[in-house]
C-alpha cells in the first residue's frame, strides 16, 4: 500500500510521518510535492504538520490553494483515505474537506507536551487497530489547535459518531482541565461523514516507538496496513475496512 506524504514549504513533520510509515510492514511511503497534481497512484494520503507557507494569513489558508489539494479533494471524494495531522488538520478544514476551524489556543500560548486522549471512533481506516474508549498518550505541538464549529455542526459530529479523538484526564474524563487548547467539547480529532477523511491535532507519527516516550501512535499506521490487507483490487481501503459509510 503506497502512502503519499505531502511536502509543503514550511512542513516540518513530513520526515517524521515518512519514517512512521516505513516502520509498518505492508506500507510504502512516497513523497508528494505541493506543486504537483499527480498523486502517483497512492492508496492513502498523509498531510503532515508544520507551518505550510509560513502560516501566512492564517494556518492552512494558502496551502488550500496549492495544486496538490485539488487532487487530494478528488481522491477523498472517491473514498480515498486522507489523514491530516496538526497543520494537516488545519488544511483539511480550510479546504472544506472537514467542517469547522482551528482557532488560536485559549490563552494564546503555544502548547508542546504529551496529552491524554480517548479513542472515540474505531470505524475509520486510521483507527481500526484501536479499541473504542482506549486511552492513549500522544504529543501535541501547536499554537492554533482550538477546534470550533457551530452548534448544528457539533450536533452532527456527536450524533454521527464523527469525533475520533477527545482530550481526557487520567480518569478518562473529557474534563476542561484536560483540554490543552480550549477545543470545543475537548475534540482532538474528527472525521468526515464517510469516515475516510480524518483530521487530528496530536502527532501519532511522533509516538510510534517506545524510545520516543510512547508507541500509542503505532496502531494508527497498523490500521492503515489492516485496511490495505482487506482491500480487494480496485476498491478503496475505506470501503474495504468499513463496508459502507463509516460515520453515518
Amino acid at each position: 500500500m503506497k502512502i503519499g506524504v505531502i511536502v509543503f514549504p514550511g512542513s516540518n513533520c513530513d520526515h517524521d510521518a515518512f519514517h512512521a510509515v516505513t516502520l509498518q510492514s505492508g506500507l510504502e511511503p512516497v513523497w508528494l510535492w505541493h506543486e504537483s497534481r499527480d498523486l502517483g497512484g497512492v492508496d492513502a494520503i498523509l498531510i503532515p504538520g508544520g507551518f505550510s507557507y509560513g502560516d501566512y494569513l492564517r494556518t492552512g489558508a494558502i496551502a488550500r490553494f496549492s495544486p496538490i489539494l485539488a487532487s487530494v479533494g478528488e481522491f477523498a471524494r472517491q473514498g480515498g483515505p486522507v489523514l491530516g495531522i496538526c497543520n494537516g488538520f488545519q488544511i483539511l478544514c480550510e479546504s472544506r474537506l472537514l467542517p469547522g476551524a482551528l482557532l488560536p489556543n485559549a490563552g494564546s500560548h503555544f502548547v508542546c507536551r504529551p496529552v491524554r486522549l480517548r479513542v472515540e471512533n474505531t470505524s475509520t481506516p486510521f483507527t481500526s487497530a484501536y479499541r473504542a474508549g482506549q486511552p492513549i498518550m500522544l504529543p501535541v505541538a501547536h499554537g492554533e489547535g482550538n477546534y470550533y464549529c457551530d452548534p448544528a455542526t457539533l450536533d452532527e459530529l456527536e450524533s454521527q459518531h464523527r469525533v475520533v479523538f477527545r482530550y481526557v484526564n487520567p480518569r478518562g474524563e473529557a474534563a476542561p482541565a484536560a483540554n490543552p487548547n480550549g477545543s470545543l467539547a475537548n475534540i482532538a480529532g474528527i472525521a468526515n461523514r464517510e469516515g475516510n477523511v480524518v483530521g487530528m491535532m496530536p502527532h501519532p507519527e511522533r509516538a510510534v516507538e517506545l524510545s520516543l516516550g510512547s508507541a500509542d501512535g503505532a496502531p494508527l499506521f497498523q490500521s492503515l496496513a489492516r485496511a490495505a490487507a482487506l482491500t480487494p483490487a480496485g476498491a478503496s481501503p475505506a470501503a474495504a475496512e468499513n463496508g459502507v459509510s463509516a460515520c453515518r
